[in-house]
C-alpha cells in the first residue's frame, strides 16, 4: 500500500511526522503516496496540475467531476510543496509561486465549466452593441502579488465590461449572469465536502464590502473610485491583478490613477499609519502579540513599508508597481529611498518570517499565524525551522522582529507626535507682541516683519478653512519651520522664502506631509532658501522638487547624461500618444536635473563653467527629444525622419548656459521636396511651443528666434542653401560676431555638420582689419549707450571691462584672423580662444592668460548675483582687479 510510510521516500517519511495534515492525507487518500513519489524531485507547474484534473474529469465528466477534482488536486499539490518545503528542496519563491499558480489553475477551470453551464441555459452575455461579455477576476492580497501562502484563503473582485442582457431564449441581464456565475464559482472553491476545499474565499475587498452587489461593471467601479474609493483600498489595489479576462488593460486604465497619484503621494504615510494603528489595536485587544503576520515586527509591517514607498512613488516611477514585496523592496535602495543594508534585513525577515509561517499551516492546514502554545508544537515547528529546541527559534525570531520593527518606525515615525516648545508661539502667532519676544530670542534681527507675516498667514481665511487633515499637518510643520529658519544665516530672509512656499502649497498635503515626515528635509530645504533666493524661488514655483530634498547623494553624484536621456527617452515613449502628460514630464525630469545641480552648486562642488557645461548638455538632450515629438504630431508628413537641425547661439551656443537664460535658437532643413519648407516651419512653431509653453509642470525655457536670417522679418526656418547664401552675402557683421559662438544642438547629424562646414567658411571669409575694427567698435558703443554706466555701480555685463567686452575682443580676433589661422574657429568656449589667440602671437599670451582668468572671476560674481535674484551690479572696487586685465586688453587690440 502506498500509504504504508515504510513505502515511501524518506523525505516523504520525514515531512509527515512534522505535519498532521500530511499524516492524515496519507492516511485517507490511498493515491497521494505514489502521486508524491513521483512528483518531489521537482515543482509542479501549471501544465501538471492541467493534466491532474484532465485525468480526473476523463473518469467521471461533466459538472459533478469539477469539485472532488479541484479539493484532490489541492491535496496533492499542498502535501508535495509540504514534502519539498520540510526536505529544504524548495525556496520561498517556489512555494509561493506554486500555491499562487493552484488557484490560477482552479478559478479558470471552475470558470470555464460553470459558465458553459450558464451559457447553455441562458445564452451568452451581450453589450448592447452585441459584443460578447466576459468575468474578469481581479486576485487581491497574496494572490494579486504571486505570494500566496499554504492555507491562505483568496481575495477575490468580481468585474464585468458593460451591462446589457443575454442572448439565449431566456433571458436574464448580464448582472444576473455574472452574479450568479460569481455565486457558483466561491461555491465551487470554497464549499467544504467529504474532500474539504480548495480555497476559502473572501469577497470584502469589492466595492462598498459586504454591502455591495457581488458583481460590478467597469462604470460603477471608475464611478466609486472617483467619489467613495477610500485610502485602504488604494493601498489593496496595488496587488490588484486580472486572473481571467482578456480585457483586462481597460481594466488596469480604470485603477491605476485611483491607485498611484500623477505626483508624489507622502499623504500615504498618514494614511498607512493610521491604518497601521487599528490594525496594532486590534492585535492588542485580541492578545496577539504572537502573531507573525499582524503582530509587532511581522509579515504585514515589512508589507507596509514596501507599499506605501509605491503609494508615494509609483504614479511616476512605473517600476515601483510591481506587486511581489521581495521585488518592490529590491528597488529601493537604488532609489534611494532605503539602504541597502536595511533592504538585506528587511528582506532576510521576511523570508524567515513567511518560511515560519508556512510551518505553522503545515501542521494542520489552518489559516493560523500565531506561534503554538504547546510544547510537542512547539518542538515540531522548531525542527521543522531547523533549529534544536523552541528557544533557539524564539532567538532568532526575535533579532529578526526588532529589526523590522526598527526600519517600520523609522518609516512610520511620527515626529511631529512629540510636542514643540514652539506650539504655542504658533497656535497664539496672532499675538504679534508675543511673537515678535519669541523670534527675537531666537535670534532673528526683524522679529517684528516676521511676527507680521505669521500673524496674517494664521488670521486668514484661507487658512481657517483648510481640511482639518491639512491644517493638522500644517500647524505641526510651522513650529519646526520656524526653527528651521532661525539655525540658517540671514534667518529673517530665510523665514520669508519659506513662507512664500508654505503658502504656495498650504493646501498640498502631500508636500506638508513630506516635510512633517522628513525632518531632514525641512533643514535642507531652509538650507537653500538661506543660501539662494533664485532657488527659493525655483523651489516655490516648482514645489514636486521637494523630493529631491530626501535623497543627499544628489549632492554628491555627477550627472550620468548618457543614462538621464536614455531613461527620459523611455518614459516618454511610454506616454505615447499622451502629449500633454509627455510635456510635464519633460518639464519635470529638466527641472529636478536643474535642481539638482543647483544643491551641488550650493555645496560648492561646481564651478561656474562646469555647471554651465552640465545646464548646456541638458539643454541639448531637451531639444533633441523634443524634435522626435513634434515631428510625429505633423499630420502630413513626406519623410520618416525630418532632416531638420536647431543651432544653438549665445549662452547655449557657446556652452555658458545658466538657470535663468534663454535659448537663442535658428532652424535649418536640407530637404528639396516641394512641400518642405511648409512642414518645417510646422515642426519650428511646434517645437518652439513645446520649448516655451506654460503647463501645470511650468515651463522648459524661455526662446529667441531672432538671430534667425533677416530677424523677425525673416522665415522661421531657413533651407541650409538659403542660410549660406544669407551669411555670405547679406549678414551684418554683429551675425558673424553671433556665428562665433553658434552650434549644432540637435536634429539631424548630417545637416549639423553642413551648418558646421559652412559656419568655419563665413568665419575664414578674409576681412579688412580696419574696417572690421570700426564696425565691432560702433556696435559695442551703441551697445554702452543702451544699457551701459547707468549706475555707480559696476554693470558686470555692459560696463567697460566687463563680460561684453571680453566677448567683442574674442570675436573681433576670430573674425580678422581665422583666414590665417582656421583653429580660432573651433567652438571651443571663449577662455580656450583667449589662449589660442595668445599662443598665435596675436595677442599678448601673459595677457590673454590674465583676461581669462578676469572671465572668469567676472561670470562667478555674475552667477552669485543671479543666485540671490539681484541685478548684475556690484560695488566697482570688487570688480577692480578683474576689469584691469580686460581694459588693457581692450586697448591692446582697439587702441581706445
Amino acid at each position: 500500500m502506498s500509504s504504508v510510510p515504510d513505502a515511501l521516500p524518506q523525505p516523504v517519511q520525514f515531512s509527515r511526522r512534522l505535519s498532521r495534515y500530511l499524516s492524515r492525507m496519507l492516511d485517507s487518500q490511498p493515491w497521494l503516496g505514489a502521486a508524491l513519489t513521483d512528483s518531489i524531485a521537482g515543482p509542479i507547474g501549471e501544465a501538471d496540475m492541467q493534466r491532474f484534473l484532465a485525468a480526473r474529469e476523463a473518469v467521471s465528466g461533466g459538472d459533478a467531476a469539477l469539485r472532488p477534482a479541484l479539493r484532490q488536486l489541492r491535496i496533492w499539490v499542498l502535501c508535495h510543496l509540504i514534502v519539498r518545503d520540510l526536505a529544504c528542496a524548495a525556496p520561498l519563491q517556489e512555494v509561493t509561486t506554486t500555491m499562487t499558480l493552484l488557484a490560477e489553475v482552479a478559478i479558470r477551470h471552475a470558470h470555464d465549466v460553470l459558465r458553459a453551464a450558464l451559457v447553455e441555459r441562458y445564452g451568452q452575455p451581450l453589450s448592447p452593441t452585441g459584443w460578447e461579455q466576459e468575468l474578469l477576476v481581479i486576485g487581491m492580497g497574496k494572490l494579486g502579488g504571486r505570494e500566496l501562502n499554504v492555507s491562505s484563503d483568496i481575495d477575490l473582485i468580481f468585474i464585468y465590461p458593460e451591462d446589457g442582457d443575454t442572448g439565449g431564449r431566456k433571458v436574464i441581464s448580464n448582472f444576473e449572469f455574472f452574479e450568479r456565475l460569481g455565486k457558483q464559482l466561491i461555491q465551487a472553491l470554497a464549499e467544504v465536502t467529504e474532500h474539504g476545499q480548495v480555497f476559502r474565499v473572501d469577497m470584502r475587498l469589492r466595492p462598498n464590502g459586504d454591502s455591495g452587489p457581488l458583481v460590478c461593471c467597469f462604470d460603477m467601479l471608475e464611478n466609486y473610485f472617483m467619489t467613495q474609493g477610500r485610502e485602504w483600498e488604494r493601498y489593496a489595489w496595488i496587488k490588484g491583478r486580472v486572473l481571467l479576462g482578456e480585457r483586462w488593460q481597460e481594466l488596469r486604465n480604470i485603477a491605476r490613477p485611483f491607485v498611484f497619484r500623477k505626483y508624489l503621494d507622502f499623504g500615504a504615510i498618514n494614511a498607512m499609519r493610521e491604518l497601521h494603528a487599528q490594525i496594532r489595536r486590534e492585535v492588542a485587544r485580541r492578545d496577539r502579540a504572537n502573531n507573525v503576520k499582524l503582530g509587532p515586527g511581522g509579515i504585514r509591517e515589512i508589507e507596509f513599508i514596501a507599499q506605501v514607498f509605491q503609494l508615494i512613488r509609483g504614479g511616476r516611477d512605473v517600476a515601483l508597481q510591481v506587486r511581489p514585496t521581495l521585488r518592490v523592496l529590491s528597488l529601493l535602495p537604488e532609489r534611494g529611498i532605503l539602504s541597502t543594508q536595511a533592504v538585506e534585513e528587511l528582506s532576510a525577515a521576511y523570508v524567515f518570517l513567511r518560511r515560519l509561517e508556512h510551518r505553522l499551516q503545515y501542521l494542520d492546514d489552518a489559516q493560523t499565524h500565531d506561534l503554538p502554545a504547546k510544547a510537542e508544537d512547539q518542538a515540531l515547528i522548531a525542527e521543522a525551522m531547523g533549529f534544536a529546541d523552541y528557544p533557539a527559534l524564539l532567538a532568532v525570531l526575535d533579532a529578526h522582529r526588532q529589526v523590522v520593527s526598527r526600519h517600520f518606525d523609522s518609516v512610520f515615525g511620527d515626529p511631529s507626535e512629540e510636542d514643540h516648545s514652539l506650539d504655542a508661539t504658533w497656535t497664539n502667532a496672532e499675538d504679534t507682541e508675543a511673537t515678535t519676544n519669541a523670534l527675537a530670542e531666537l535670534g532673528y534681527r526683524r522679529p517684528q516683519a516676521g511676527a507680521e507675516r505669521l500673524a496674517a498667514i494664521h488670521a486668514s481665511p484661507r487658512y481657517r478653512q483648510l481640511p482639518n487633515n491639512i491644517k493638522s499637518r500644517l500647524d505641526a510643520l510651522m513650529p519646526r519651520m520656524i526653527e528651521a529658519a532661525a539655525a540658517t544665516p540671514g534667518a529673517d530672509d530665510t523665514l520669508a522664502r519659506m513662507l512664500d512656499l508654505i503658502e504656495a502649497i498650504g493646501r498640498r498635503g502631500a508636500y506638508l506631509a513630506l516635510l512633517q515626515q522628513y525632518p531632514q528635509a525641512l533643514r535642507r530645504v531652509a538650507d537653500l532658501m538661506s543660501a539662494s533666493r533664485w532657488g527659493a524661488q525655483f523651489l516655490t514655483r516648482h514645489p514636486i522638487l521637494l523630493d529631491e530634498m530626501l535623497d543627499a547623494r544628489n549632492l554628491e553624484s555627477a550627472p550620468d547624461w548618457q543614462a538621464f536621456r536614455a531613461s527620459l527617452a523611455a518614459e516618454l515613449e511610454s506616454l505615447e500618444p499622451d502629449m500633454e502628460r509627455q510635456m510635464d514630464v519633460m518639464r519635470e525630469r529638466h527641472h529636478a536635473q536643474v535642481f539638482r545641480l543647483l544643491t551641488q552648486d550650493l555645496a560648492g562642488l561646481l564651478t561656474v563653467e562646469k555647471l554651465a557645461d552640465h545646464l548646456s548638455e541638458l539643454a541639448d538632450i531637451v531639444l533633441d527629444l523634443t524634435l522626435p515629438l513634434c515631428w510625429r504630431r505633423i499630420k502630413i508628413r513626406h519623410r520618416e525622419e525630418p532632416k531638420f537641425a536647431v543651432i544653438s547661439y549665445g549662452k547655449l551656443g557657446g556652452k555658458e548656459l545658466g538657470y535663468a537664460s534663454d535659448l537663442d535658437i535658428v532652424f535649418l532643413y536640407d530637404d528639396d521636396a516641394p512641400e518642405a519648407s511648409e512642414v518645417y516651419t510646422r515642426l519650428a512653431q511646434r517645437t518652439n511651443t513645446w520649448l516655451s509653453s506654460q503647463t501645470a509642470a511650468g515651463q522648459l525655457f524661455d526662446t529667441d528666434l531672432r538671430l534667425r536670417p533677416n530677424g523677425e522679418s525673416g522665415l522661421l526656418v531657413s533651407s541650409l542653401e538659403a542660410f549660406r547664401k544669407y551669411q555670405m552675402e547679406s549678414a551684418w557683421v554683429w551675425e558673424h560676431q553671433a556665428l562665433t559662438r553658434a552650434r549644432f544642438s540637435a536634429g539631424d547629424r548630417a545637416l549639423g555638420e553642413a551648418f558646421e562646414r559652412i559656419r568655419c567658411e563665413v568665419l575664414r571669409m578674409k576681412r579688412e582689419l580696419d574696417g572690421l575694427r570700426a564696425e565691432v567698435l560702433a556696435m559695442r558703443r551703441k551697445m554702452r549707450d543702451a544699457h551701459g554706466g547707468k549706475s555707480e555701480l559696476f554693470d558686470l555685463k555692459h560696463d567697460e571691462g566687463g563680460l561684453i567686452d571680453v566677448e567683442f575682443l574674442i570675436q573681433y580676433l576670430v573674425l580678422g584672423h581665422s583666414h590665417d589661422h582656421p583653429q580660432l574657429t573651433g567652438n571651443l568656449g571663449n577662455i580656450a580662444l583667449l589662449r589660442i589667440a595668445g599662443e598665435l602671437g596675436l595677442i599678448p599670451a601673459d595677457l590673454a592668460a590674465a583676461c581669462a582668468d578676469s572671465y572668469r572671476e567676472l561670470r562667478r560674481l555674475q552667477h552669485r548675483q543671479r543666485l540671490n535674484d539681484r541685478p548684475s551690479r556690484i560695488d566697482p572696487d570688487e570688480a577692480e582687479a578683474a576689469r584691469a586685465p580686460v581694459r588693457t586688453l581692450w586697448r591692446e587690440v582697439f587702441g581706445e
